[in-house]
């Protein structure tokens, strides 16, 4: 008979480990959550709907993910539904609790896998002297102010804190940024293309290589404490291990990828075998006496990032992890926290409180000074130490390896996940209001073609994705007809969906030989370069590539519109393939639309097969083109483009002007600029046998679309429109129900859609919004 120690009974929990019989139902009078399964099938719905509400509720106050779902774990916990005693022994039981700990620790280690796979070290390389110094005195500063006041007040901490281990510990912690908590949320910010987003997670790759050191210095002095030895065997174990990975684990990636026939995806069974290496990692870093996580985390780091490998493992594992697993790393957090013991504990908590806010504070000042050394504007350098005191999922898995180590008790892990979270809370919505990336983009300057004087260069800034795109690109310049008085300057902008990694690339290919997608680029390249040197001193062309979110990927064309002072932006438009895998999506077009610095045009392409054809005999043939002009800005930019291909001998143009009987309805500034356009127009071509203008009165919409419709011989190559500015709305009565894809108006919509009869391609003008309009717009 074992005998027990009185003092220690409250230590001992004793739990039946025998298999239950499957239990019948409800109504046999049985209790299914006595058995592991139902009641782990409870906990996994429990969880993850709890975890929802709070997100979908705390949304309106801009709060990030990881807030809300740490506040569904608190929910779960002892702090609001575990008040209830029938509650905790039916769900979260020593049995039930044992599962969500268990399964929370897998989420927390597939997330630093995943992060892993997505962070770029070569940004350790490429980091220029504003990120360096910025991420040297963010770490540096709440470090040092952190390690002097715990000498100061020592003897108030607890005991396990007084130790030199344990004050490095927590020093260390508050002040690294860690690029696991910045990416999503600045991914769910749109920020990730912004120059502040991409400058913190910059930042943040550097202070996480200087905590991962940091970290094994402390593990290695928490060895050191029982034995001197026990450190020195951990840090030669773990630099077996860290060589091991980095060199035999690479190579075995590297071997993968040269096995994965180029264009394909990887195969299943790779996958397989890297999303079970996570746990063998896991394993090996805990065998060595590092913390579980830091073997996975080292294994993301181990493989290359991007399409294909690191893309296809991000898309395998992504959506399970995050919305499977990470609830139950939440609700393993929240089953530890009791908000309301704290005041019990309060003159024991304040110490700790004081090293947190000294850390907190620390670091907001250090970098807010550091960016006013580096003449960063003071609204962006406050932004950017916000965003650098952002807490969250590695922060929550080291308190909770601080607990494991006794380092904290109960009331200082709960105060401590509390301050974390809290400081996220803040922070997010005050940055997000602070910041706005579409405000450089906001210019009180013409940058339009009609206000474009005739015989100076015009800038372009054309997106392409694939080779199709660059096909109608090259068509749209041919007959816009640039002159020696008059030549283009092209930025072609390659645009690539970010997979499989966080930071976005920017490339300037003739500054840089570096290529993201060699195979899908070299074609789109080798065309541009080709069209350039058959076009002789004509145009111009300076390629580009953009990696970034579909959601960011305005940023980067905007920007690239802005530095350049683009004229006009051109973007690709495809029916019935919007959303796929590398085609500009509506989200994009929109985006553009709205945040330009320029003009804008947005060319359907209808009839691939035809443009080819233009393409093989553009000279020497005639091309027949017709601009719908209804009125407004962008009636007048369509016809100011369709002005220049006037110029080209091979282009015959037909200009129909609508208008309303008696002038109904008609704004008298926006007519009265309409007919100087006209006029002008028409004084100029009045000689040019290619140009035939014409005027329609109609009374509605649906003679409007009569009258168009009434044009459609196929007599037209291209559709020239403008896209909704300044439209005499009786011109278009009756027809607001029949778009579908805003982004074209409603005319432009209707001549590009499959109901309109017609093989010719549609080219939708929208002129500069300038910052005074541009709300009055929308």
């Amino acid at each position: 008979m074992v005998k027990i120690n009185p003092k220690a009974r409250d230590l001992v929990s004793c739990r039946s480990m025998i298999h239950k019989k499957p239990a019948f139902g409800v109504f046999y009078g049985e209790n299914p959550l006595e058995a592991p399964f139902p009641l782990l099938l409870l906990e996994v719905s429990l969880v993850i709907l709890i975890s929802r509400l709070v997100r979908i509720l705390l949304k309106p106050l801009r709060q990030p993910r990881v807030v809300s779902d740490v506040i569904g774990g608190i929910i779960v916990g002892p702090t609001v539904l575990g008040r209830s005693r029938s509650f905790t022994m039916n769900v979260f039981s020593d049995q039930g609790s044992f599962l969500v700990h268990n399964l929370g620790i897998v989420g927390f280690m597939y997330f630093l896998f995943v992060s892993g796979v997505k962070m770029d070290l070569t940004v350790l390389k490429t980091s220029g002297r504003k990120h360096l110094t910025l991420a040297a005195f963010g770490v540096m500063a709440p470090l040092i102010s952190v390690t002097i006041v715990a000498v100061l007040i020592r003897t108030r901490l607890d005991h396990e804190l007084q130790k030199g281990s344990s004050i490095w510990g927590i020093a260390t912690g508050l002040s690294i940024t860690a690029f696991p908590v910045l990416y999503p949320i600045l991914r769910e910010l749109n920020l990730l293309s912004s120059e502040i987003g991409r400058t913190a997670l910059n930042i943040s790759i550097i202070t996480d290589t200087i905590g991962i050191t940091s970290v094994m210095a402390f593990e290695a002095a928490k060895q050191g404490e029982a034995k001197s030895i026990a450190a020195l065997w951990y840090v030669v174990s773990l630099i077996g291990f860290m060589a091991f990975t980095l060199t035999v684990v690479r190579k075995i990636m590297s071997w993968i990828l040269q096995r994965t026939p180029e264009g394909k995806p990887v195969g299943q069974a790779y996958i397989i075998f890297i999303l079970l290496a996570v746990m063998v990692m896991a394993l090996l870093s805990d065998f060595f006496g590092a913390a579980i996580a830091n073997g996975p985390l080292w294994l993301g780091l181990a493989i290359p990032d991007g399409p294909p490998l690191g893309s296809t493992i991000v898309d395998k594992c992504e959506t399970i992890m995050m919305e499977i697993f990470m609830p139950f790393a939440y609700a393993s957090v929240g089953l530890y926290i009791d908000l309301f013991r704290l005041s019990d504990y309060w003159s024991s908590l304040s110490p700790l409180l004081i090293l947190t806010m000294t850390g907190y504070l620390a670091k907001m000042l250090a970098t807010l000074l550091t960016a006013h050394f580096l003449e960063m504007p003071f609204r962006d350098g406050l932004t950017l130490s916000l965003i650098l005191s952002l807490r969250g999922q590695v922060e929550y898995l080291i308190f909770l390896h601080w607990l494991d180590l006794k380092m904290l008790k109960l009331p200082g892990f709960t105060l401590m996940v509390l301050l974390s979270t809290l400081m996220t809370a803040v922070a997010t919505p005050l940055f997000s209001t602070l910041y706005n990336p579409t405000r450089p983009y906001m210019v009180n300057k013409r940058r339009t073609i009609q206000h474009t004087a005739p015989n100076t260069e015009l800038h372009l800034v054309a997106c392409n994705h694939d080779q199709e795109s660059v096909t109608w690109l090259i068509n749209l310049l041919e007959v816009s007809n640039p002159t020696l008085s008059s030549p283009f300057v092209v930025y072609a902008l390659h645009l690539v969906e970010l997979l499989g990694r966080a930071t976005p690339i920017f490339i300037d290919h003739e500054k840089h030989e570096k290529q993201y997608g060699e195979a899908n680029y070299a074609t789109v390249h080798t065309a541009l370069k080709y069209y350039q040197e058959t076009s002789g001193d004509f145009v111009r062309i300076h390629p580009f590539t953009a990696v970034s979110p579909r959601k960011s990927m305005y940023q980067d064309i905007c920007e690239l519109a802005l530095v350049k002072k683009a004229t006009l932006i051109i973007l690709p438009f495809h029916i019935g393939s919007i959303d796929m895998n590398g085609n500009i999506s509506h989200l994009v077009n929109t985006n553009i639309l709205d945040h330009a610095p320029c003009s804008v045009a947005i060319l359907v392409d209808k009839a691939p097969q035809r443009s080819q054809l233009i393409s093989r005999s553009i000279r020497g043939s005639t091309h027949h083109f017709a601009v719908l002009f209804l009125g407004g800005a962008d009636a007048r930019e369509a016809l100011a483009y369709a002005d220049r291909m006037a110029g080209n001998p091979d282009v015959s143009l037909t200009v129909i002007r609508f208008l309303t009987e008696n002038y109904e309805r008609d704004d008298g500034l926006e007519k009265k600029l309409d007919d100087g356009l006209v006029t002008w127009f028409w004084v100029k071509n009045e000689a040019n046998d290619q140009v035939i203008y014409r005027e329609v009165v109609v009374r509605n919409g649906e003679e409007t679309v009569g009258a168009i419709q009434a044009m459609n011989n196929d007599l037209y190559d291209l559709w020239i429109v403008g896209r909704k500015h300044g439209i005499n709305p009786t011109l278009l009565e009756g027809l607001a129900h029949w778009s579908e894809n805003q982004e074209l108006g409603v005319i432009g919509d209707y001549i590009a859609s499959v109901d309109f009869s017609s093989t010719a391609s549609v080219l939708v003008l929208q002129q500069q919004v300038l910052r005074g309009q541009r709300n009055a717009s929308r």
